[in-house]
């Protein structure tokens, strides 16, 4: 029998998918079927389609790899970022007044469940701050960018915030477990807050 040529070949895959069959084939697939006789075709240059013929053919599947590899890469970092922006962001999906976190920190702590009343009560903080206007009501915002934000309108306080931002994220992420003392602290840090003033834009007359 004798060899089939290229040609030939490519002819009778022509035929091939001019059959009924194909006719149903999905886009995916389709897009799948093309590339992949794309790439063949270019295996077969690189091996056998002479100098320059191979050395075109060696670079485009090395630029196809690499484009591969960056849109991949791309894609999980973007993941990443977006499902580490879930997880870090101070509130949940329910918005709450500060009055109700407060409450909840107390039901929470009376539970001695102090995990989730040391987060109520940063919740609770960082709600009275937007309520006053003293922080912009940022959608995701994190324990870290309320303490930055809010430490710029009440500096008296920055160290208190940072502290109990790094309290939050410590029993929320860190897997620290929360303490009465450390609820306690950051309730002191709350009734302090709900008394003070921001300080004039252009300081004291």
């Amino acid at each position: 029998m004798n060899p089939i040529g290229r040609e030939d070949a490519a002819s009778r895959a022509a035929e091939e998918l001019l059959r009924a069959e194909y006719a149903k084939e999905s886009l995916p697939d389709r897009l799948y079927r093309h590339f992949s006789q794309f790439l063949g075709d270019l295996m077969d240059a690189a091996a056998g389609g002479g100098t320059t013929g191979g050395i075109i053919a060696a670079v485009i599947i090395t630029l196809i790899i690499v484009a591969v590899v960056v849109l991949v890469s791309w894609q999980l970092r973007k993941t990443s970022r977006r499902n580490s922006a879930a997880q870090a962001a101070l509130f949940g999906e329910r918005r709450m007044t500060a009055a109700e976190h407060r409450l909840a920190a107390e039901g929470h702590a009376a539970e001695g469940r102090y995990t989730e009343a040391i987060q109520e009560r940063l919740r609770a903080i960082a709600r009275d701050l937007e309520e006053r206007a003293l922080v912009d009501g940022m959608p995701g915002r994190t324990a870290d960018e309320l303490a930055a934000e809010a430490g710029l309108a009440l500096p008296e306080f920055a160290h208190g915030l940072a502290a109990a931002a790094r309290s939050f994220d410590d029993v929320t992420y860190g897997g620290v477990p929360g303490t009465m003392a450390a609820y306690d602290t950051m309730t002191g840090l709350d009734e302090r807050l709900r008394l003070a003033r921001p300080v004039p834009l252009g300081g004291p007359a």
